[in-house]
């Protein structure tokens, strides 16, 4: 019977986890000396080597001495608190990986509190003391306080701890003194992390992730809980509403390296995949076909956000995207449910180009946007709103109001802003406007870091504020806490909007004669149509404006009558930023190579005779 550790790597952004892998694949021999890595083995999807963040964990295998470690890579955003709950429990321990100058970070405390819940021994390495200014000691320190005030067991607490730097690639036991390779975090993971427990008995796994082949469709992986999985065994399937379902494996698969490969069984404790499964869902288990067993399902975090999504009718639909009908955008959405659990489709009221997405908070939601748009989808998307619930007496909460449930409450988050000392109370006066309560503030050298309560539609176009306000240093990071009573109404945007009154070509003539009227989003030589937002007002109500009318020719045409028009450069921004800062009329029209504000009517009678009735 094979040796066999699985640990699981938490990480916050940046703070060398992927570079970490790579090395110990190197280790591992799975790459030739020299070979060139395409680094970030573990960040393939584009969108999470632009983000520095991992949406998505995948697993990898190494053998170390003749032991099979497998490595489980963890999300470290609370958007994606989904994936980590289903992640940490195919893992018996796991690697808590912190930068020696900035310490553990508020998202690392998200990821880090669910695995000590579970019960998983951790490894803390501390990473980057080549350094300057770095301060292993004090972050070692941060850690032990962090994780007291998570409640780790005494056996938790007394954690090994590994300096080095992965870019370097050695790890030893003490910073000062730089060793030649990364051994000694290898042999640590062997000796301190447990061997998975042996269970005798009939077959158990846990579905945790799904996997997609063109060739042989879904994958199921998960790590077998007790007795062994042989390929072509006849098995249940016990979904999680308690149904159950008898089939076949056809292939058994074992992660070995970056792929995997064909084998005849896997022993417990052991990461796999099955493949030839019909009907499988994440969290249904493949037990036994005479006496099922399943274990206990996976609870799922709640969305907290929801969207509209619908197909694009705008003007300029189907010049840049492959896939625009309303069945090809549900059909993408029912293939992202089947792998992003913390998400929810419903058709919006009776309408069939029309949706409510629901998911953990705008980042998880604007990467499923990203992601669609990227794969050549058109679509718009409405304002984020935020999901309220209701409450009775005795605090049990319902989604709809009735007679007893009749507190309404909204999800609240814990937010930290870390900001140099300056900015502070810029930061302290945003975020109360927004309803939110300091819950502490303490000085770190020349920084401050505060924390903050405050409702998630708050924190909504706040981090575009606090990035202008804090002149791009603060570092913000915000998690959902729970359901509270409602703060209160909210300011929202007061600006209005400047729409364009005809299709056409906006001129750098028509757009200088406006600049005293607010601020543009598009340049002179770009296309617009009617009811689209081509700028920010400088007064609270909406301006229809003609930006594509051209300078009527004369016959006086002296050289040096005409003045040359300076136009300011328009406003750019990101997708997040789009949804954040759209009212409750418009839309974001996005489409692979453009992303549009527009009114949700494009008419302006019709918008006239809407806002009256």
């Amino acid at each position: 019977m094979q040796d066999i550790r699985n640990i699981a790597i938490i990480a916050h952004v940046d703070h060398g986890k992927t570079t970490l892998v790579d090395k110990m694949m190197l280790a591992g021999n799975l790459f030739r000396e020299g070979q060139n890595l395409s680094n970030q083995v573990l960040d393939a999807n584009d969108l999470e080597r632009e983000r520095g963040i991992t949406i998505l964990s995948k697993n990898v295998s190494i053998n170390w001495k003749g032991t099979k470690i497998n490595i489980i890579d963890t999300p470290g955003h609370s958007d994606f608190g989904g994936e980590v709950e289903r992640v940490l429990n195919m893992a018996d321990g796991c690697l808590l990986l912190v930068d020696a100058f900035e310490g553990p970070m508020p998202q690392t405390r998200f990821v880090l509190q669910k695995a000590l819940q579970i019960g998983l021994k951790p490894i803390v390495v501390v990473n980057k003391v080549d350094k300057p200014n770095c301060r292993p000691e004090e972050v070692y320190e941060m850690v032990f306080d962090l994780m007291f005030a998570l409640n780790a067991t005494e056996d938790q607490l007394d954690f090994p701890v590994v300096y080095g730097s992965a870019k370097n690639g050695w790890m030893g036991e003490d910073w000062q003194k730089p060793t030649q390779d990364i051994t000694y975090l290898l042999d640590k993971i062997v000796e301190v992390i447990p061997a998975p427990k042996v269970i005798e008995g009939t077959t158990q796994m846990l579905i945790t992730s799904l996997d997609y082949s063109s060739y042989t469709g879904r994958i199921a992986v998960g790590r077998v809980h007790r007795g062994s999985l042989r390929d072509g065994q006849q098995v249940t399937i016990a979904h999680r509403d308690g149904t159950m379902e008898k089939t076949k494996v056809k292939e058994l698969h074992t992660f070995d390296g970056m792929g995997h490969h064909r084998t005849d069984s896997v022993e417990c404790g052991d990461i796999c995949a099955v493949i030839g499964l019909e009907k499988f869902e994440i969290g249904d288990t493949i037990c036994d076909m005479e006496q099922p067993e399943p274990l206990p399902p996976i609870a799922i975090d709640e969305p907290t956000m929801s969207m509209l999504f619908t197909i694009n009718d705008s003007p300029f639909f189907g010049r840049e995207g492959k896939f625009v009908t309303s069945r090809h955008i549900s059909d993408r959405l029912q293939r992202e449910l089947e792998k992003n659990l913390a998400l929810r489709v419903e058709p919006y009221e009776d309408s069939t180009d029309k949706w409510v997405v629901s998911g953990r908070g705008v980042l998880h939601l604007s990467v499923l946007i990203e992601t669609m748009r990227r794969e050549g989808y058109e679509l718009q998307v409405g304002q984020p709103q935020v999901i309220y619930k209701w409450q009775d007496e005795k605090g049990e909460m319902r989604n709809e109001k009735d007679d007893s449930f009749s507190v309404k409450c909204e999800p609240i988050e814990e937010l930290t802003i870390n900001v140099p000392e300056e900015f502070a109370s810029k930061m302290i006066d945003m975020v109360t406007r927004r309803k939110g309560e300091m819950t502490s503030m303490e000085s770190q050298g020349e920084r401050t870091n505060i924390e903050f309560e405050i409702p998630s539609r708050g924190i909504i176009g706040l981090r575009t504020n606090v990035l202008t306000a804090s002149q791009g240093e603060a570092i913000m990071a915000h998690r959902f806490k729970d359901y509270q009573p409602f703060k209160g109404e909210i300011e929202r945007r007061v600006n209005g909007s400047m729409i364009a009154l005809e299709t056409g070509t906006a001129y750098a003539y028509a757009i200088d004669k406006l600049q005293d009227r607010g601020k543009f989003f598009i340049d002179p030589g770009e296309e617009v149509y009617y009811g689209q937002v081509v700028g920010e007002h400088v007064h609270d109500n909406d301006l229809v404006i003609n930006v594509c009318k051209a300078k009527q020719l004369t016959n006086v045409r002296a050289s040096g009558t005409d003045e040359k028009a300076r136009i300011v450069p328009k406003v750019i921004m990101s997708l997040e930023e789009c949804l954040e800062y759209i009212k409750e009329d418009e839309l974001v029209e996005v489409t692979p190579k453009s992303m549009r504000m527009r009114k949700a009517i494009l008419d302006h009678d019709q918008r006239k005779k809407a806002s009256r009735s």
